[in-house]
């Protein structure tokens, strides 16, 4: 059943209240706004006037902001360099009000940052300063033993896994196997590398060309996405698999049910840069709210709409959210939501 005034009113009024440990890759992305008005003779390529920047939290980093505009407080666990990319993105987490208590400084690394060159509302370049390499075992040994100082304190995690070397096969299977012995709520953005590791989590929020690449299949029709959908909770033993697909939307799987088929609520898309940070924040903030899994994920979806309309990454307030949820309950968008076999 679509979500209802009554429970978009009890789900919004209890977020808020929980704490929320983010794991994963921290990064810092710099965007460089200008205007293109000529080719440069040097190379076939544009020249673009810069006329203005920006510097936002990215990565697992936008996920603990996207869980602060929410209400609820973010734990960030993760590694940064120890170098001026780290000191801004210090800078950032405190105007935020995160704590960058739990970050490890890392020496063998730099901090990641993804510059954007945006030109007329355009992204026309990106250029990455990173390592990749997994984490030596002193990093890891500090990141599970902060991870270990707080994790009886805590309602949710979120694996928020860009590749990057912090979620190892070794913290993946220490983390989820602290949380499942507590019964600590576990959400997952993915990775294909490591997608067989996310094993008896409660949700993971691929995008259907990860989803069709971890199950093998690539998703080209209903048909596939159901196959996919399913044979994903199966391997990972998953309770529930969020398959965003652009768009078209969101399908949910979970364990014995239907999927759940959600139509896109977003009605201009601008940047879709940090909306499957949104996603998983949302889903997590909403289920730890009390929201089940088919109405966390319209509420995850109905978010995504919201920050996709902004240039760069973006976070929504329980505010926004509640009355974007309310608008599209009244448009008639909440009751095209379906269940299919």
């Amino acid at each position: 059943m679509p979500l209802q005034a009554e429970r978009i009113d009890a789900v919004t009024s209890q977020m808020g209240r929980a704490r929320i440990l983010i794991l994963g890759d921290i990064m810092l992305d710099e965007y460089l706004f200008g205007a293109v008005h000529r080719i440069s003779p040097e190379a076939p390529v544009p020249v673009v006037e810069i006329t203005s920047s920006k510097l936002l939290l990215g990565g697992a980093a936008n996920v603990a902001a996207n869980i602060k505009a929410l209400g609820d407080e973010p734990i960030l666990l993760g590694t940064v360099g120890e170098d001026e990319a780290s000191v801004k993105l210090a800078r950032l987490l405190k105007e935020k009000g995160i704590s960058s208590h739990f970050v490890v400084h890392d020496l063998s690394r730099q901090t990641t940052i993804k510059t954007r060159i945006i030109a007329h509302s355009q992204q026309v370049v990106r250029a990455d300063r990173e390592d990749r390499h997994p984490l030596d075992s002193a990093a890891e040994n500090q990141v599970l033993k902060r991870f270990m100082s707080v994790v009886d304190e805590i309602n949710a995690v979120i694996i928020s896994d860009y590749g990057k070397g912090v979620v190892s096969p070794n913290v993946l299977t220490q983390v989820i196997n602290q949380c499942l012995e507590r019964g600590i709520f576990i959400g997952v953005d993915p990775k294909e590398t490591n997608f067989h590791n996310y094993k008896r989590v409660s949700v993971i929020t691929p995008n259907h060309h990860e989803a069709g690449f971890a199950y093998g299949l690539r998703i080209q029709s209903e048909k596939d996405l159901i196959e996919v959908g399913h044979g994903l909770i199966n391997r990972l033993e998953a309770e529930s698999i969020l398959i965003t697909r652009g768009p078209d939307g969101m399908s949910l799987f979970r364990k014995g049910d239907e999927p759940t088929h959600i139509p896109t609520f977003a009605r201009r898309v601008f940047d879709v840069t940090g909306a499957g940070d949104t996603v998983i924040a949302t889903f997590t903030a909403a289920a730890c709210g009390g929201a089940d899994y088919a109405e966390a994920a319209i509420m995850a979806n109905a978010a995504a709409g919201i920050t996709v309309r902004e240039v760069g990454t973006a976070t929504v307030t329980v505010e926004d959210l509640k009355q974007d949820l309310e608008l599209n309950l009244r448009n008639g968008n909440l009751a095209r939501t379906t269940l299919r076999a």
